[in-house]
Protein backbone atom coordinates (compact mmCIF):
# COMPACT_ATOMS: atom_id res chain seq x y z
CA UNK A 1 0.00 0.00 0.00
CA UNK A 2 1.20 3.12 -1.10
CA UNK A 3 2.31 6.12 2.23
CA UNK A 4 -0.35 8.55 0.95
CA UNK A 5 -3.07 6.02 0.57
CA UNK A 6 -2.05 4.67 4.07
CA UNK A 7 -1.90 7.81 5.62
CA UNK A 8 -5.69 8.77 4.03
CA UNK A 9 -7.04 5.38 5.37
CA UNK A 10 -5.52 6.62 9.14
CA UNK A 11 -6.09 9.73 9.38
CA UNK A 12 -10.06 8.94 8.18
CA UNK A 13 -10.24 5.81 10.76
CA UNK A 14 -9.28 8.49 13.47
CA UNK A 15 -11.73 10.50 12.83
CA UNK A 16 -14.43 8.41 11.92
CA UNK A 17 -13.51 6.20 15.36
CA UNK A 18 -12.72 8.94 17.38
CA UNK A 19 -13.96 12.22 15.95
CA UNK A 20 -10.43 13.67 16.36
CA UNK A 21 -8.08 15.41 14.20
CA UNK A 22 -5.06 13.63 12.52
CA UNK A 23 -2.80 15.27 10.87
CA UNK A 24 0.22 13.92 8.33
CA UNK A 25 3.78 14.62 8.63
CA UNK A 26 2.66 17.08 11.20
CA UNK A 27 5.94 19.36 12.12
CA UNK A 28 5.74 19.55 16.06
CA UNK A 29 9.66 21.39 16.67
CA UNK A 30 9.61 25.05 16.13
CA UNK A 31 13.66 25.17 15.29
CA UNK A 32 14.13 21.15 14.16
CA UNK A 33 12.85 19.66 10.92
CA UNK A 34 11.35 16.72 12.80
CA UNK A 35 7.91 15.75 11.71
CA UNK A 36 6.06 13.26 13.70
CA UNK A 37 3.90 10.73 10.77
CA UNK A 38 0.67 11.03 12.61
CA UNK A 39 -0.65 13.58 15.42
CA UNK A 40 -3.53 13.38 16.64
CA UNK A 41 -5.57 16.65 18.12
CA UNK A 42 -2.48 18.50 17.94
CA UNK A 43 -3.96 21.12 19.93
CA UNK A 44 -5.56 19.61 22.97
CA UNK A 45 -4.13 16.12 23.21
CA UNK A 46 -0.64 16.08 21.36
CA UNK A 47 -0.59 12.37 20.88
CA UNK A 48 2.14 11.89 18.09
CA UNK A 49 1.99 8.22 16.55
CA UNK A 50 5.08 6.58 15.32
CA UNK A 51 5.44 4.27 12.59
CA UNK A 52 8.32 1.54 12.76
CA UNK A 53 9.23 0.09 9.96
CA UNK A 54 11.78 -2.15 9.49
CA UNK A 55 11.64 -3.84 12.39
CA UNK A 56 12.07 -7.20 11.26
CA UNK A 57 14.54 -6.51 8.13
CA UNK A 58 17.46 -3.88 9.86
CA UNK A 59 15.59 -0.96 8.90
CA UNK A 60 16.96 2.70 9.79
CA UNK A 61 14.69 2.52 12.89
CA UNK A 62 16.43 -0.41 14.30
CA UNK A 63 20.47 0.57 13.30
CA UNK A 64 22.69 2.86 15.35
CA UNK A 65 22.77 6.56 14.04
CA UNK A 66 18.77 5.73 13.36
CA UNK A 67 17.82 4.53 16.56
CA UNK A 68 19.80 7.30 18.34
CA UNK A 69 18.35 9.93 15.94
CA UNK A 70 14.61 8.54 17.19
CA UNK A 71 14.95 8.75 20.53
CA UNK A 72 16.64 12.89 20.25
CA UNK A 73 13.23 13.07 18.26
CA UNK A 74 11.07 11.37 20.96
CA UNK A 75 12.80 12.50 23.76
CA UNK A 76 11.92 16.29 22.42
CA UNK A 77 8.96 15.78 21.53
CA UNK A 78 8.05 14.39 25.07
CA UNK A 79 9.83 17.30 26.24
CA UNK A 80 7.52 19.74 24.63
CA UNK A 81 4.00 18.18 25.90
CA UNK A 82 3.53 15.37 23.34
CA UNK A 83 2.49 12.11 24.23
CA UNK A 84 4.64 9.62 21.91
CA UNK A 85 3.56 5.70 20.30
CA UNK A 86 5.54 3.76 18.53
CA UNK A 87 3.56 1.06 16.50
CA UNK A 88 4.56 -1.04 13.34
CA UNK A 89 2.77 -0.79 10.14
CA UNK A 90 0.65 -4.09 10.67
CA UNK A 91 -0.58 -2.84 13.98
CA UNK A 92 -1.55 0.82 12.38
CA UNK A 93 -5.19 0.07 11.69
CA UNK A 94 -5.82 -2.04 14.82
CA UNK A 95 -8.27 -2.16 17.97
CA UNK A 96 -5.20 -2.03 19.42
CA UNK A 97 -3.60 0.67 18.71
CA UNK A 98 -7.46 2.72 18.62
CA UNK A 99 -8.38 1.61 22.36
CA UNK A 100 -4.52 2.73 22.77
CA UNK A 101 -5.26 6.48 21.28
CA UNK A 102 -8.90 6.63 23.07
CA UNK A 103 -7.70 5.82 25.88
CA UNK A 104 -5.24 8.52 25.67
CA UNK A 105 -7.40 11.03 24.80
CA UNK A 106 -9.86 9.90 27.76
CA UNK A 107 -6.72 10.56 30.22
CA UNK A 108 -7.01 13.93 30.59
Amino acid sequence: MKQNTTSNIFTTFIRQNLGAVCMTEYRFHPIRRWRADYCINPVTDKIIVEVEGGAWTRGRHTRGAGYVADMEKYNEATRLGYRVIRVTPDDLLSAKTLNLIKDLINAK
